[in-house]
């Protein structure tokens, strides 16, 4: 699998810039890979529920209680990038800061996991993370807005494919009825 090192010079190839040796070294494309590395791998990450990505886990309950709408809080893990359902998938829950607040007394979520080790990504996620870097990197490293605008293009290309097929695996969760749904038949 790619490294965080090999991703960055996929993405700066893309660019037409010089490869790097490692996110420390002393170069503009090594300082500007390592600034925009981690908040692109978290946006991508977030932006969509990569199958693996995905974690579950109980929550911890804390002592203390919201102060009104929910009767409980819990503790959500330090890698939790964004929570995607609580067991119970009809009941209502909000999260606020690092804590998600419900009316349960027990909590287990599914959540969309923060993944740093770089061979734990797919494939495709790789090819959407370097094509997004090189978008991100362009302009900074180019000065060119054609070339950016078509990085960016190619991108959100990436995206659309690598979405697609992660979407295809597993089963798909079932849409619930609702009493908004069931209003329209």
């Amino acid at each position: 699998m790619a490294s965080e090192v090999d991703i960055c010079n996929f993405a700066l190839t893309k660019i037409g810039e010089d490869t790097i040796i490692s996110l420390t070294e002393a170069s503009k494309a090594a300082r500007l890979c390592n600034l925009f590395y981690a908040d692109t791998r978290d946006s991508l990450l977030r932006s969509h529920p990569w199958n693996f990505a995905i974690k579950r886990v109980e929550l911890a309950k804390l002592t203390t209680t919201p102060a009104f709408e929910f009767t409980s809080e819990y503790q959500l893990p330090a890698d939790c990038l964004r929570v995607m359902y609580l067991d119970n998938k009809n009941l209502e829950f909000r999260v606020e800061g690092k804590k998600l607040l419900a009316n349960t007394d027990t909590a287990k979520i599914e959540y969309i996991a923060r993944i740093e080790d770089t061979a734990q990504f797919d494939s495709v996620f790789v090819d959407v993370m370097w094509n997004t870097l090189a978008s991100r990197l362009a302009y900074n490293l180019s000065d060119n807005n054609t070339l950016t605008d078509l990085l960016a293009r190619d991108a959100e290309q990436a995206l659309r494919k690598a979405k697609s097929i992660n979407g295809q695996e597993g089963i798909p969760y079932p849409i619930l009825a609702d009493e908004w749904l069931n209003s329209r038949f």
